[in-house]
Order: structure tokens, then sequence, then C-alpha cells
């Protein structure tokens, strides 16, 4: 495990996540996007102690910290863009698998952007993982019975929103670890915290938040921002801890559906039918697969590691 912290990282993240799943389950289906998004940064600014007073001045770099607002507008632009997609009319059923493909985004990225490395068993293990983010999503029909699928899948308004946020989400998951190559791992998720306040207050200012909700709702939606706000901090620490993005979005996507059914099952008393068991089984598969490493030789090892330097230099 000492050269895969990022793997342990990566997981927390998908914990915190699958937590968060379950707890925004209990939020009131009245509550806008907008008001989500304040409650979450409240409990997002709870865990600031946990990173702040590593924040020295000196590490502060002014291009990590637009990279990394920059990154913030990205996710929360694509959970707009989730909530007008299905305003506008579309299905449950094809926008949420449909965006749960974001790490396909990503993956290029990281292919033909940063350069990564991957051997046939890791490109075997994103070929897995595919089919089990389509099943751990509820919506297995669109393997059994694809005509349905693409007889739904019209070129819509609803549909344009759903691939922009699948994209935002892609490039969100990428840009956190550009964010790292330019600030400490307390610089990049401060950088998300405090961006996401400001989008709040921004919120506020016009009017497009309504206080009217529960205590009880304003309770689990901050409990919510509490664990997301965890899991975005262990993604920066898994990209720190030179964690490769193709490996990190795939996993910690998928295993954040996992963690999020396993925690249901207890806690919500849901049952699990025979797709949800093919899914975290293709999920576990999957990730094996990519957690294969390929072992080089010197020359080779002394080729990646000036290539990868020579990455971070042009990103200086």
């Amino acid at each position: 495990m000492k050269g895969r912290l990022w793997l342990v990282y990566t997981i927390l993240a998908a914990f915190s996540w699958g937590m968060w799943g379950v707890l925004t389950k209990f939020i009131s289906i009245d509550v806008t996007p907008f008001e989500t998004h304040l409650m979450f940064t409240t409990g997002a600014l709870f865990t600031l102690p946990i990173v702040i007073r590593k924040c020295r001045i000196s590490e502060m770099n002014l291009k990590g910290l637009a990279f990394g607002i920059g990154a913030s507008l990205l996710v929360l632009l694509g959970n707009i863009s989730v909530y007008q997609s299905f305003k506008i009319g579309g299905g449950a059923a094809v926008v949420i698998p449909f965006t749960n493909l974001y790490p396909l985004v990503t993956i290029l990225i990281a292919f033909f952007i940063f350069k990564e490395r991957l051997n046939r068993l890791n490109w075997a293990g994103i070929l897995v993982i595919i089919p089990a983010i389509i099943f751990l999503s509820g919506q297995s029909k669109i393997l059994s019975e694809p005509e349905h699928f693409f007889q739904t899948f019209e070129l819509k308004a609803w549909l344009l929103f759903a691939f922009l946020s699948l994209l935002l989400f892609g490039l969100f998951s990428a840009a956190q670890k550009v964010v790292t190559n330019y600030l400490s791992t307390g610089w990049s998720y401060l950088s998300f915290v405090v961006s996401s306040a400001l989008i709040s207050v921004f919120f506020i200012v016009f009017g497009l938040v309504d206080f009217n909700f529960s205590y009880k709702t304003f309770l689990f939606g901050s409990s919510a921002g509490f664990l997301d706000g965890l899991g975005v901090l262990a993604i920066y620490s898994a990209y720190s801890a030179k964690g490769k993005a193709s490996k990190v979005s795939s996993i910690g996507s998928t295993m954040q559906q996992v963690f999020t059914i396993i925690l249901a099952l207890g806690f919500l008393h849901e049952r699990i039918d025979l797709t949800i068991f093919m899914g975290i089984s293709l999920a576990i598969i999957g990730s094996y697969l990519l957690l294969w490493e390929k072992k080089f030789t010197k020359s080779e090892e002394g080729t990646s590691i000036e290539n990868s330097s020579s990455q971070y230099k042009n990103h200086e």
C-alpha cells in the first residue's frame, strides 16, 4: 500500500460520498438546487479546521487558486445542468446513468492531455466499470433493451443539458488533478470551499434561495455537505499522492455508488436485486483491474519520470 496511498484516499472519498448519497434522500424534493448548494456549503465550512492550519501563506499560488475556483464553477454548473435537464423533460432513466459516465471524459483527458499510461488490464477495467455504473444506477434496461433507450435518446434540449453536465463533471474531475500541480491539498480544498461560499452568497443576493425550508431538511442538507466536502478533500489528497486521473475518477465514481447501496441497505432498509449484485461485482472486478500496475524496466521507468517532470514544467 506504500505506493497506493492515493487508493486509500479514493476509497475514503467514495465512502464519504456514499454516506452523502444516503443523507440526500432525506432532503425534501421541494428544495431547489440553489438551496441545496447553500446547505452543502454550510456543511463544508465545518471541514475547514481540518485543513486551514496546514495552509501556509508561502505555499499560496494565485494561478492555482484561479484553477481551483474554476474547477468549483464547473461542478456547480454541472449540478444546475442536471436540474435543468429534469425540469424541461429529461427522465431519470436516461439522465442519471448518462451523467454518471463522466469518468469517460476524465479518462480521455488523462490519456490525451495528461499522457497517463494505462496497460491492457487497466483498459479492460474501464470497459468493465462502464456497465457497472449503469447497473448501479438502476437502469440496466439500457443494456437489456437498447432499442428502448435509443428511442428515448432523442436530440432534445434536456439531452443537451444532460450532455453538458456529463462534460462539466468530467472536466471538474480532471481539473482537480491540475490544481494539485500548483497547490497543496489544503489550499486546493480551501479554494473549493471559498468559491462555493461565494457562489452561495451570489444565490442569496439575487433572491434564488428561499429560506422557507424545515430545520430537519437543513440539518440533513448541511450534514450531507460536510460529507461531500470530506469527499472532495480526499480526492484532492488522492491526486496529491500521485493518483492517476483515469483511475481515481473511475474507482471513486463507481465505488461511491457501491457504498451508497450498501449503506442504504442498512439505514434505509432497501433491498438488493440481481442487477445491483451484478453491478457491485463488476465494480470490484473493474477496480481491481485498474489497480494492476505494469512493472517497468529501469530505462522505461527513467523515461516515465523524465516525461512526468517535463509535463509538470509545462504546467508551470
